[in-house]
């Protein structure tokens, strides 16, 4: 009787290891849906193809998901609204929405 107990035991334990960790590893995936990533499908996909390769992407699935920010996107680019600080640029693109609103009137 004792055999079966400690059977159950190994099994059940090494079921609880394997869900822990898919659980885990999930979770570039989950950060990447929570911020409504655009490449959630993407990160989830390499989660499983870094379980399978022992984890050498994970580290970078986990930068990959949490670079996306809701509201501000990949947050390289800075406030597309504001000016340029660069006068060179500010003359032509002044000029270019001049011809546009132009273009849109005639």
């Amino acid at each position: 009787m004792l055999d079966y107990i400690a059977l159950f035991l190994l099994i059940a334990i090494l079921a609880l290891v394997v869900y822990g960790l898919i659980a885990v590893w999930s979770i570039p995936y989950e950060i990447a849906k929570s911020r409504n990533h655009p490449h959630t499908e993407a990160i989830g996909v390499a989660t499983w193809v870094s379980l399978f390769t022992l984890g050498i992407l994970w580290p970078f699935l986990w930068i990959w998901a949490t670079l996306y920010q809701p509201g501000k996107g990949w947050g390289f680019a800075g406030n597309p609204g504001t000016p340029p600080a660069d006068p060179s640029v500010a003359e032509p693109e002044r000029r270019l929405a001049a011809m546009q609103g132009a273009a849109q009137k005639g």
